[in-house]
C-alpha cells in the first residue's frame, strides 16, 4: 500500500509508519511494532486512516485528541477516601485542636469509608448516601447529622476542584430533609450529669479540701462558668489580677470569638495561690508540664463519688441564675459563652456588659461558699 513503510530503528527495533498527506500538511502515523503488528493488519489501519482523511478527519489529531480526553479522565479519577484526607487536609488549620480533626476521621472511616470509600467521588449519589445514613439517623441521630455535614462539606469540595459535578446528594434543605426525619424530632436530649443548686456549696467545702492541681482547676472552672478545654488552657498571660479579668482568645472559645471573664475575689484568691512554673506558663500544668487531659477534671469528681460532670456545673450555675436570682437571663448566657441566637439582638448588642457580668460572678461565689441567700439583684 502507497505510504506503508517498515521502519527499522539504530538499535533494530522494526515498526510500521503510514506517510501521508492530511490537508496541507505532510504526516507519519504510527501503526504499531513489528511482529506484534503483521503486514496484514498494518495494512488495514492504514486504509482505515486514509479513509478518514478522505471524510476530512486528521487521525493523528484524532488521536492525540483522545489521549487527552483520557488523561483527563483519569486526573479526575479520585475516590471519596482520597477526597476526603485532601479535604481534611486543607481545611484542618482552620480547627482549633487535634481532636476535631481526629473526630472527621474517625466518623468517615467508621460509616462511610465502608460504603462510598472506594468509589469515585464523582459516582457518589444520593442511594449512597442514604445507605449510609439510614441505618443510624435514628439511633445516632446527633453523630448522623454530623456526619451527614462532613460528607456534604467533602462533596462539596470535589465539585470546585472538578472532581464532579452536579448537586451535592448530601445537602439537607430541599434535599434528604424530604427523605428522612427531622432530627430535632427523633434525636433524644441528653443533659450533662449535674448538681442540684443546693448541693453546690457543702460540694466546694469539700472540694477545697482536696489538693492538687486537678482540684484547683476544678473549682476554679466553677468559679468563671468556663468550660473544661478553657480552664485546662489558660495561661498566665491571659490574666489580668489587678483589674480581675480573664481574657480568653478567640481560637481557645466555642464560638471563635474572645470571651473576657470577671474574676470573684475567691477566684483571683486561687489563683494567687497557685504556684507558677519557670519556664511554664499554663496556670494549672499537668505533672509533666502539658495541658491537663480531658478527664483529668471528671476523675476527680468520680473521686468523690459526686454523680456530675464538670461541664454539669455550667448547668448549676445557669439553673441558680435563673431560680435564685433576678439577673437577666441573658447575662447568664453571656457569662457561659453562649452565641447569641437572635441576630438582631446580636446586631445591637455591641458591648459584653462585663461590670454587671462581674456582680453576677462576684455573687455566685458568695453563693458557692456559703449557700446564704443572695440580695436579687435590681
Amino acid at each position: 500500500m502507497a505510504g506503508l513503510y517498515l521502519q527499522v530503528a539504530p538499535g533494530g527495533s522494526r515498526s510500521w509508519i503510514l506517510r501521508v498527506s492530511v490537508g496541507v500538511k505532510r504526516r507519519e502515523m504510527g501503526l504499531g511494532a513489528y511482529p506484534e503488528v503483521l503486514l496484514a493488519a498494518a495494512r488495514d489501519k492504514a486504509r482505515g486512516a486514509r479513509n478518514k482523511i478522505e471524510q476530512g478527519v486528521d487521525p493523528i489529531l484524532e488521536r492525540q485528541r483522545a489521549a487527552s480526553a483520557l488523561r483527563a479522565e483519569q486526573a479526575k479519577a479520585m475516590t471519596f477516601d482520597e477526597a476526603a484526607l485532601q479535604f481534611i487536609d486543607a481545611k484542618s488549620d482552620e480547627w482549633r485542636n487535634a481532636k476535631h480533626r481526629w473526630q472527621w476521621t474517625t466518623s468517615l472511616e467508621n460509616f462511610a469509608s465502608p460504603v462510598i470509600g472506594k468509589m469515585l467521588v464523582s459516582d457518589v449519589s444520593q442511594t449512597h448516601v442514604l445507605a449510609i445514613l439510614q441505618p443510624i439517623w435514628k439511633d445516632k441521630t446527633e453523630t448522623a447529622v454530623r456526619l451527614r455535614g462532613r460528607i456534604e462539606q467533602v462533596l462539596d469540595w470535589a465539585r470546585v476542584r472538578g472532581y464532579r459535578e452536579g448537586e451535592n446528594p448530601a445537602r439537607w434543605r430541599g434535599h434528604l430533609e424530604q427523605l428522612l426525619p427531622n432530627p430535632s424530632k427523633i434525636a433524644r436530649v441528653v443533659h450533662y450529669p449535674a448538681l442540684s443548686i443546693d448541693a453546690m456549696p457543702a460540694f466546694m467545702v469539700d472540694l477545697r479540701e482536696r489538693t492538687g492541681v486537678t482540684a484547683r482547676a476544678l473549682e476554679f472552672l466553677i468559679y468563671t462558668a468556663a468550660r473544661s478545654g478553657e480552664v485546662r488552657g489558660a495561661r498566665w498571660d491571659e490574666i489580668d489580677m489587678r483589674s480581675s479579668t480573664w481574657t480568653v482568645p478567640a481560637q481557645r472559645m466555642k464560638a471563635n470569638k474572645e470571651h473576657r471573664v470577671p474574676l470573684s475575689p475567691p477566684a483571683i484568691a486561687l489563683l494567687r495561690a497557685q504556684p507558677r512554673i519557670k519556664g511554664n506558663d499554663l496556670v494549672f500544668s499537668a505533672p509533666r508540664g502539658g495541658v491537663l487531659s480531658d478527664m483529668s477534671l471528671t476523675a476527680v469528681l468520680r473521686r468523690m463519688e459526686v454523680p456530675a460532670v464538670p461541664h454539669g456545673m455550667r448547668s448549676t450555675f445557669r439553673d441558680w441564675a435563673a431560680e435564685r436570682t433576678r439577673f437577666p437571663g441573658e447575662l447568664a448566657e453571656m457569662a457561659l459563652a453562649h452565641t447569641i441566637g437572635n441576630a438582631v439582638e446580636a446586631a445591637y448588642r455591641r458591648g459584653d456588659l462585663f461590670d454587671k457580668r462581674a456582680e453576677l460572678m462576684n455573687a455566685w461565689a458568695t453563693f458557692c461558699a456559703n449557700g446564704a441567700a443572695m440580695p436579687l439583684s435590681k
